[in-house]
């Protein structure tokens, strides 16, 4: 496995927040130039009288600089320490899809209970990810004896 291989899906996510953050971008711009709500709103993020859609926008990407942000440091240390497994670059990929499909379920339907799934699950893949990364990182040569846990 090329240890690079784990860059790929980091992308994925990455250029997913750039989309996220241009839709933001739209909704708000076209929510103040039709009449929708005023620019001033935004001064401090966005308030109640900011239409939901543009909203829920706006508050999905900010969910997109949370948790993925320990996915984004596991990734980097991953390649740093070319632990990038087959399995870990799958993990990855699940991953990534599973914060697309939390964005999505956010953004068009807005179902609390399908979006609390996408979002534990991938909660709970990333928490794996890291016992694995934990895991190779212990067992690899040199590593071993910083590890607390003989």
């Amino acid at each position: 496995m090329q240890a690079d291989a784990i860059f790929t899906p980091m992308l994925l996510l990455v250029f997913w927040t750039f989309a996220i953050m241009l839709l933001m971008g739209y909704k708000r711009f076209s929510a103040t130039l039709t009449g929708r709500t005023k620019a001033g709103y935004f001064k401090l993020g966005e308030s109640d009288k900011v239409p939901y859609d543009v909203r829920v926008v706006g508050r999905n990407f900010v969910n997109l600089f949370e948790m993925p942000v320990l996915f984004y440091v596991l990734c980097v240390s991953v390649y740093v320490t070319n632990q990038a497994t087959h399995a870990l670059v799958f993990l990855a990929w699940c991953y990534a899809a599973l914060r697309i499909v939390h964005s999505l379920i956010h953004i068009l339907y807005n179902n609390v209970l399908h979006r609390f799934l996408a979002y534990a699950t991938s909660c709970l893949l990333l928490l794996f990810m890291w016992i694995v990364f934990a895991v190779n990182l212990h067992n690899a040569s040199g590593i071993a004896r910083f590890w607390p846990f003989h």
